[in-house]
């Protein structure tokens, strides 16, 4: 069996304030069922699920839910579009927690909250490369041409 995340839920507190943030990003809503705000991320997908309903689903009091130490990461293929998107992120209503800048793996990166804590970094890594929608990958610096 071949490990994947398939779909990655935020519980929301309030999901019409969230679906505005993810919106304002420009990301891609995706079909989901009533109840579920999805959006596409090539392969995977982000459901806001209402935070009551989703401790209901679990069958959890909601206070067990919290935020963990957890961080959602979004590659990017240049460091242009990491301060491009963590701009557009802050314009949005994100909190900028580390503004972009280099790290010791080599790569270039900074972390944002959305507008209910969530923590995102957004990275530029020179030695990953990213899959396109069409399933290829791209390498920054290398042109298919």
């Amino acid at each position: 069996m071949e490990p994947r995340i398939s779909l990655i839920t935020l519980g929301a507190r309030d999901m019409t304030r969230e679906a505005a943030f993810y919106d304002a990003l420009g990301w891609q809503r995706a079909s989901g069922p009533e109840g579920v705000i999805a959006y596409d991320l090539l392969g995977q997908t982000l459901g806001l699920f209402g935070l009551e309903d989703l401790a209901r689903d679990i069958g959890v009091p909601v206070e067990t839910l919290g935020h963990g130490a957890l961080t959602l990461a979004h590659n990017l293929g240049s460091r242009a579009e990491v301060d491009a998107l963590l701009a557009r992120a802050e314009a949005a209503g994100a909190t900028i927690l580390k503004s972009a800048q280099e790290v010791f793996w080599g790569g270039y990166h900074g972390y944002f909250a959305d507008p209910e804590g969530h923590v995102w970094e957004i990275a530029h890594n020179p030695f990953s490369p990213l899959r396109r929608k069409d399933g290829a990958f791209r390498w920054e610096g290398y042109s298919e041409g």
